[in-house]
């Protein structure tokens, strides 16, 4: 059997020393299985972020293990780590991170040029097609709609074909029909491409289109919900006070 997309083993984050510590995950264990949809829910507070940075190899844990793609994280320098996660990993963040001087192909190719790889033209033009950007390529991002430049960072995040994906709240800054939208996206990368993909959100609409859910709560997997539906999602985050008064 092929290894987990992303797996940690024991990780703790701790900020800060003695009195003022705040430990952000607390011996956090899990398997993410490759070419599967995570979503990761929690209160505020909970670690949602704190497990995501850990997770993409942006953040060192204080104690534990992160592998991806089998390969682990601990140990590595800066510049190994950076090398990593341009092979391993792709991003989508709420406020789309595009470079506005760049048009939208020059972003989705960003981190090939990065590499020092060119791109391949089919698989460019197929993930192009799939996003909706066709007739789009030579605009820049501020020609573009909120819901169509997430489609560029979608597009940039999985023409690497990463080992995995990390999206943090993709349709935080989107309207309902547009999340809709780009949420379908995701859920086809997974079933077409065989992507694998975490997503941070607080919605539970946006947990649904996930095949897991991990809910978070004082740095611990507090719940796994398995074909979530919006209902059941909001069940357990009220349970876990994340809507609490």
């Amino acid at each position: 059997m092929s290894p987990p997309s992303v797996e940690l083993c024991a990780v703790s984050r701790v900020y800060g020393k003695g009195r003022a510590a705040v430990a952000a995950l607390r011996e956090v264990s899990v398997q993410v299985p490759r070419g599967g949809f995570t979503a990761v829910m929690g209160p505020s507070g909970s670690g949602k972020s704190t497990f995501l940075h850990c997770a993409a190899g942006l953040d060192r844990p204080t104690s534990g293990t992160v592998r991806l793609g089998g390969v682990e994280l601990s140990g590595r320098s800066e510049d190994a780590l950076t090398v990593l996660r341009r092979e391993y990993v792709g991003f989508v963040f709420q406020s789309f991170n595009l470079v506005s001087s760049l048009t939208v192909l020059q972003n989705i190719t960003l981190p090939l040029r990065l590499a020092g790889k060119r791109a391949d033209r089919d698989r460019l033009t197929d993930i192009v097609a799939r996003v909706g950007l066709d007739g789009r390529t030579g605009h820049r991002p501020g020609e573009l709609s909120g819901g169509q430049q997430q489609r560029v960072a979608i597009a940039r995040a999985l023409i690497t074909a990463p080992e995995v994906v990390f999206a943090d709240e993709p349709t935080g800054a989107l309207d309902t029909v547009t999340a809709r939208e780009v949420l379908t996206l995701l859920r086809t990368a997974v079933d077409s491409l065989g992507q694998t993909i975490v997503m941070v959100t607080h919605d539970p609409v946006a947990a649904s289109y996930a095949d897991h859910v991990l809910f978070l709560a004082d740095g611990r997997i507090a719940q796994r919900l398995d074909a979530p539906t919006p209902a059941a999602v909001a069940e357990l985050m009220t349970e876990l006070g994340a809507w609490a008064e």
